[in-house]
């Protein structure tokens, strides 16, 4: 099988780049020639050492590094100790301002200083424009991809703390609860007087756009069908689905996740003049959530990107961890959030023994099952699922709804399009069938999270009636099928399965739209007015349609021309 994923799409912008130290410190040079500061402000997980040696050997008279204003590492845990919790996977969103973490005595020194100065002033470091007005300013972005992965190799720091020896699970913690908070909070605020954007995603090998080039990307990403930069990841559980459809190592034992669109942490790449400039793709999102989310959508989440897709591969691997996802009030109360994880199961390929587990089997003992899962999680009891929870057989194209509150997993050689609400790692694992994380170690169990949030109703025939394979026709014509397909009434995604030989003609509605080519080679998204590029994708690929589009159409394409494809959508209800 050849494949024709595509695992780096990118944006054609029309626009100004530079690339390599020698060429953008020459560039600053020249740009800063009359200003007297120049800032450089930067998100967490850039090679932080990297840069400061090359912006201290531009000609300056004074050089600021936040990290001398900074509270010390002790007063920055004590202030986000609240939000840091002592869960070893959960804390609570974080409220706290980047300008919390100065020092205000140094502050105001430096400020003297630097006001009292003769000569180019350089201040470097997170929140560098807080220091002082600047006349030239620069932003090192980070997409959080790559800081995972630098999190992962030790290599990142946290916001005023160096946690870079600590275990993954704590960095990302802190990540995810309190710095990318603060900091998405800060760079929301100085998107408009930002200058330059430097990409230094590869070490040593840094890219820099202007002003105007950022804006057209984000103007053509928000008025173009797109996809962001997919990455993959190895599971415990992991399938081989993966390394042949997405072209993938096959020498790595296996690849349990695709994250095809996750706004927040996915990069987005704008290719100008044949060169790649990263960002994250959530710079979109907060600069355009009005094109691309649709009003009633923005209006509901703000600048927030409320669906995800993902894969699940578990082909030749093994079932996921049986778990359940908090209610709505319980992530409010518990973690801040103002919507929970609701997602479903779409079927993307199945062997013929594979299954998945969903709801509870009508009349079973519910203190019995929490009894046996606590008694299997201090230990060698094991837990019989089959017992407690319903085991359904799967086949390609079947679809499950799973509303927070529904006990669920996916079996072993199937792989699932996850389509889900956004917040993640809100995964509350009952059971987990005594097997280790990819560390070696037993991975998290939340027997008494779960027991919380646990929708006791969900047994066997509600499930059967109202989360199995909810197929209604609601549309068809020459040569195409739409059918309605869920979600569940409790979940604000809509999803619908079109079935087509011939052109489809589709309707954003004021919500974006994501898609996936769930089945066929090729197919193309075409504007009926010519007012965006043709996009062409492939068979597994997952792509974005702003909401300002508003009609598309889809027909196949290339080797699928005249051949039965389907898409799967997403959008918001309204």
């Amino acid at each position: 099988m050849i494949s024709s994923y595509n695992k780096t799409p990118s944006i054609q912008v029309d626009g100004f780049i530079t690339k390599g130290w020698d060429n953008i410190k020459a560039f600053i040079a020249e740009k800063s020639a009359e200003a007297k500061v120049v800032v450089i402000d930067c998100y967490t997980g850039i090679h932080y050492s990297e840069l400061k040696l090359q912006l201290t050997s531009l000609e300056h008279t004074l050089f600021v590094d936040t990290n001398d204003l900074f509270i010390s590492q002790r007063d920055a845990e004590v202030l986000t100790e609240r939000f840091m919790t002592d869960d070893t996977l959960f804390g609570y969103m974080s409220n706290i301002s980047l300008s919390e973490y100065f020092d205000q005595a140094k502050l105001n020194a430096v400020r003297k200083t630097i006001s009292s100065a003769n000569g180019r002033v350089i201040i470097f470091g997170y929140g560098a424009q807080l220091v002082a007005k600047s006349d030239l300013l620069i932003y090192a972005d980070m997409p959080r991809w790559e800081i995972i992965q630098r999190m992962r190799s030790q290599e990142a720091k946290g916001l005023g703390i160096d946690n870079s020896k600590e275990p993954f699970s704590l960095q990302y913690k802190r990540g995810l609860f309190n710095d990318w908070r603060v900091l998405d909070k800060h760079k929301r605020a100085i998107y408009s007087s930002v200058d330059y954007w430097l990409d230094t995603v590869i070490p040593n090998e840094p890219k820099m756009i202007d002003k105007k080039t950022f804006y057209a990307g984000m103007d053509k990403a928000a008025t173009s069908p797109f996809r962001v930069v997919p990455f993959f990841d190895p599971a415990p559980w992991g399938g081989q689905w993966m390394k042949d459809v997405c072209n993938l190592d096959r020498s790595k034992a296996n690849y349990g996740w695709c994250f095809d669109c996750v706004p927040e942490e996915n990069s987005l790449l704008l290719e100008i003049d044949n060169t790649v400039f990263e960002m994250p793709s959530v710079n979109l999102v907060y600069t355009r959530s009005r094109e691309l989310l649709g009003g009633p959508v923005e209006s509901r989440f703000g600048k927030e990107f409320p669906i995800r897709f993902d894969f699940l591969d578990t082909l030749e691997g093994g079932n996921l961890s049986l778990q359940v996802h908090p209610t709505t009030q319980y992530a409010q109360e518990n973690f801040g959030l103002h919507y929970t994880q609701d997602e479903s199961y779409y079927i993307m390929e199945a062997e013929e023994d594979a299954d998945v587990y969903l709801g509870l089997k009508t009349g079973i003992d519910k203190d019995a099952m929490i009894c046996d899962l606590e008694k299997a999680e201090e230990g060698d009891f094991i837990f019989d699922a089959g017992k407690y929870v319903n085991k359904l057989p799967v086949k390609k194209h079947d679809h499950f709804l799973i509303p927070g509150g529904t006990v669920h997993c996916s079996g072993a050689n199937a792989v699932v399009l996850e389509i889900s609400a956004t917040p993640n790692l809100f995964t509350f694992k009952l059971w987990d069938w005594q097997r280790l994380g990819l560390d070696g170690k037993p991975r998290p169990i939340n027997v008494q999270r779960g027991k919380e949030v646990i929708d006791w109703g969900r047994d066997t025939e509600y499930i059967q009636e109202n989360l199995v394979n909810r197929f209604e026709i609601v549309a068809e014509g020459d040569g195409w099928k739409e059918e309605k397909t869920g979600l569940h009434r409790n979940q604000f995604i809509e999803t619908r399965r079109h079935t087509f030989t011939k052109e489809v003609t589709h309707y954003t509605d004021e919500s974006v739209n994501v898609l996936n080519l769930v089945d066929g080679e090729e197919i193309i998204v075409e504007s009926p007015v010519n007012a965006f590029d043709p996009l062409i994708i492939h068979y597994a690929e997952t792509f974005i349609i702003p909401a300002s589009i508003g009609e598309y159409t889809i027909r196949p394409y290339g080797a699928s021309e005249g051949k039965e494809c389907k898409t799967i959508k997403a959008s918001v209800r309204i």
